[in-house]
């Protein structure tokens, strides 16, 4: 399985260009779109969810095998895409008096699935499967956070979809919650191509083989998570300051992430070499990554950067 994205973009009717020609190949397995909130993330997991319409683009759905080669063209070819597609979008509404057994058993229903003997085999699988069977004759009002996201990511799974779409899935989770939702993540994405839409870099550390960073409708990066990190090794310097220290290195420095510890502040600075003999070398994370990404130091704003400009001649 493979999406193929290539040039799509959308600007809404307010003249906010939400997407800039973005173009990614996304594998099957794990994949993460990490951005800041209002970066485009969402417009994207709905356009390819059919929710919503692109100016311009493509985006192709391909499933080869040893013998053939099957196709789907995401963009227009939308009943296609409804069938194979699991869709957990960022906030969904649940029948807060109706157990979770009955509603997936109505969901399975409208996908198609008639034979009430088979919705009965599915929805028994499709709870244990997210860890909810115990609790499936109660009723979803009275459900945590992380038990209703389950719950979604058993009704996304109907049908054995080759595409899942996630956005924003652990915002709001508990830490316990937050990492049984990422164990099963993990999990759909041996068969299927899986994206992942988050503003927390953790979810990507932790599950995706392969991630974009997007900024304002953009494509920053498009990495490997690991080899990212590789790539910044012996260019993260840290320093604890101060506060009253800060702003005089902010220009100094290429500063690009601040945290407290102790009243203190610890400055990580992004630098091909030592900034000074009171940093020290630091071994970088995707955090590193994505601010130095977000900064311009690497990615495609550095490159566009670094490019030279050639001067034109104006005819007269």
């Amino acid at each position: 399985m493979e999406l193929q994205i290539r040039g799509v973009s959308k600007t809404y009717s307010n003249g906010v260009q939400a997407l800039k020609d973005v173009t990614l190949a996304i594998p099957a397995g794990m994949y993460g779109l990490l951005g800041p909130n209002g970066a485009g993330k969402s417009t994207l997991m709905r356009i390819l969810a059919t929710l919503q319409e692109a100016d311009s683009g493509s985006a192709t759905l391909s499933d080869r095998s040893a013998d053939s080669e099957q196709s789907i063209d995401v963009l227009r070819q939308k009943d296609q895409v409804r069938k194979t597609l699991g869709y957990l979008p960022q906030e969904f509404g649940v029948y807060p008096n109706v157990s979770a057994e009955a509603l997936l058993d109505h969901f399975a229903l409208l996908k198609g699935i008639a034979l009430r003997s088979e919705r009965r085999e599915v929805v028994a699988a499709l709870l244990q499967q997210v860890n909810l069977w115990e609790v499936r004759t109660q009723k979803l009002g009275g459900y945590s956070g992380g038990m209703r996201q389950r719950f979604g990511v058993a009704v996304a799974l109907l049908g054995n979809p080759k595409l899942m779409i996630v956005d924003e899935p652990t915002a709001g989770l508990d830490p316990a919650e937050r990492v049984r939702f990422l164990n099963l993540l993990s999990e759909l994405g041996e068969n299927s191509v899986v994206l992942l839409s988050t503003h927390i870099v953790d979810d990507v550390s932790e599950l995706c083989t392969r991630m974009a960073i997007i900024d304002r409708g953009e494509i920053l990066l498009e990495a490997e998570p690991l080899r990212a990190v590789s790539d910044l090794h012996g260019r993260i310097w840290r320093q604890v300051i101060s506060k009253s220290e800060l702003d005089e290195l902010q220009r100094e420095q290429a500063v690009i992430s601040t945290k407290l510890l102790a009243g203190r502040t610890v400055v990580r600075v992004y630098s091909d070499t030592s900034p000074g003999a009171d940093f020290e070398a630091t071994e970088p994370d995707l955090e590193d990554v994505y601010f130095s990404t977000m900064a311009g130091h690497i990615g495609r704003r550095a490159e566009s950067a670094a490019r030279p400009v050639r001067s034109r001649r104006v005819a007269p």
